[in-house]
């Protein structure tokens, strides 16, 4: 029988809520700076949807159109918006060699870099060809920021309010696509070409900042241990949970961790294959879970008023700014954010991504059957349109906006994780780039296009009601567990008994908590947690 300390580093460390808010701060600050990343990825995203209806940025780079106005052909629209998506692509599979051999914070630098110079390439020219090689290299570095940051946060923050800190990413992307928004409205009548450099060269002072906070934030303990360097994951612990390096939560997490990781390596390589393997431990069930959560994120349509929202509000209501409204629509964006922050540990992954999928369903639906039965002209019709996009926008931002970070961050065991994130954020891009180029093709009139125009909604209706079902046969309820306890959730049920096991789980380390207390002195310490 094992004696208790034992079973309390295997079973319960790190499990109590810190009891003052020295302990918890560290913390919390690391994954709340670590969420700054977020907005490098909302800004440049949102940038380009003002830029590519800006009157110089036509000058300079479109051509004459059968219309009769100097403009960005189709094509050249879907390029542009789109291709900075072929370049995350690439860099969310190049994240995960990146933060395995250099870690998770100095990857994340050589992200910065490349990016920094893709947003160099972009303002430094007038050919359309070199600004959209801009937009790939640029690419390339948000690519490895995403892999990486929704990593690194869920290695760092404490498993009580784990959800809440891994949506700051989403809510800094969200704050990003904001200040896009403002940067547009704020160039939108100038003349020169300054209305959109300015704009694309605000993300160089955005990635300085990020680079800084790097410096001085500690590494993943999590990628300590994995690399063997305990006296190092122990000071980085430490520096997390505000301690020192010999207290006893420290030592029992860091003994948490390197058995699980063993159990891990006992069963895999950690390589790429290890993330299609079957079995009890379900890598391929929590790889396809992943990936396909990326993708259905893409597919609620979102990316649509993210990209094409100035045209689009244009549209709808021909007599008002549409920057403004697009302004609106991401203030709403931001403020909704905040909820499901709030809601992740208290309703749960799984809910928020069924419930919100049902949310957005009801409102895109709306959007398509009023957009389809009144013509243009109808302006009750068009600030309704207005009105349910930004209710939709509310939806997405409080519920699948950052709830399928968070559950693509936590569901992967330490041996695979970068990997298999990695996996996930490449299918984020390819969904996004394969939307953002076919989207004006759907939408725009003319030769060589479908028309839909708002009838594209209908698409995106019975994409929301696919993403309800799926994460309802398929996502699995981790809400307050530790990434240990994950990997045992998945070795114990499927998804849809996920959320009665998970309460079972945490009532028996409750249960255990009442009983067990951790190590007061190296006396009373295992031979394991001395080790280390």
């Amino acid at each position: 029988m094992p004696a208790i300390n034992d079973v309390y580093a295997s079973e319960a460390a790190p499990v109590v809520k810190p009891s003052n808010l020295k302990q918890t701060l560290p913390a919390i600050i690391v994954a709340i700076t670590s969420a700054f990343g977020g907005i490098l990825y909302g800004y440049d995203t949102g940038t380009i949807s003002g830029v590519i209806v800006m009157r110089n940025f036509k000058d300079t780079f479109g051509s004459l159109q059968p219309s009769g106005e100097v403009d960005l052909s189709t094509g050249d629209q879907s390029l542009v918006t789109s291709i900075l998506s072929a370049g995350t692509f690439c860099g969310a599979l190049a994240g995960a060699p990146l933060s395995d051999i250099l870690g998770r914070r100095w990857g994340l630098q050589v992200g910065l870099l490349v990016f920094v110079i893709g947003v160099v390439m972009q303002m430094a020219t007038t050919d359309l060809g070199v600004f959209v090689g801009g937009r790939v290299v640029a690419g390339l570095g948000v690519g490895v920021l995403s892999t990486i940051v929704p990593m690194f946060q869920s290695e760092t923050a404490p498993r009580w309010i784990r959800g809440a800190v891994v949506s700051g990413y989403q809510w800094a992307i969200t704050i990003g696509l904001l200040c896009a928004s403002l940067a547009n409205n704020g160039t939108k009548d100038r003349n020169d070409t300054g209305s959109w450099r300015i704009p694309v060269g605000i993300q160089i002072g955005f990635a300085i900042l990020l680079s800084i906070a790097f410096v001085i934030l500690p590494e993943s303990p999590r990628w300590l241990i994995k690399k063997g360097n305990h006296p190092a994951a122990a000071v980085a612990l430490a520096r997390l949970n505000g301690t020192d390096s010999d207290d006893p939560i420290v030592r029992s997490e860091l003994s948490l961790i390197q058995n699980n990781l063993d159990l891990e390596l006992s069963q895999s390589t950690g390589s790429y294959l290890d993330c299609f393997k079957t079995g009890e431990r379900k890598y391929l069930l929590r790889t396809l879970t992943g990936v396909f959560l990326q993708a259905w994120q893409q597919l609620t349509g979102i990316n649509f008023i993210f990209y094409y929202g100035v045209r689009f509000f244009q549209t709808a209501v021909p007599d008002g700014d549409p920057f403004v409204f697009q302004v609106v629509s991401n203030v709403v964006n931001v403020v909704s954010t905040l909820p499901g922050m709030w809601m992740m540990e208290r309703v749960g992954r799984r809910n928020l991504l069924i419930y919100g999928a049902l949310w957005m369903f009801v409102c895109e639906l709306i959007v398509a059957v009023v957009g389809t039965a009144t013509p243009v002209t109808n302006k009750a019709a068009g600030k309704s349109l207005v009105a349910f996009v930004c209710i939709y926008v509310a939806g997405f931002a409080s519920t699948w906006g950052p709830a399928a970070w968070v559950v693509c961050g936590e569901i992967f065991p330490l041996a695979i994780r970068a990997k298999a994130l990695s996996l996930c954020v490449a299918s984020n891009w390819l969904w996004n780039f394969g939307i953002g180029y076919a989207t004006p093709y759907l939408v725009n009139t003319g030769p060589g296009n479908a028309g839909l125009q708002t009838k594209v909604f209908f698409i995106w209706t019975a994409t929301c009601f696919g993403c309800a079902v799926f994460a309802y046969f398929f996502v699995y309820e981790t809400a307050q567990l530790s990434l240990e306890e994950v990997d045992e959730l998945y070795a114990q049920t499927n998804a849809r008994a996920s959320s009665r096991a998970n309460k079972e789980m945490r009532a028996r380390r409750t249960d255990l908590e009442g009983v067990v207390a951790p190590p007061k002195d190296d006396e009373s310490a295992t031979a394991d947690e001395k080790k280390y």
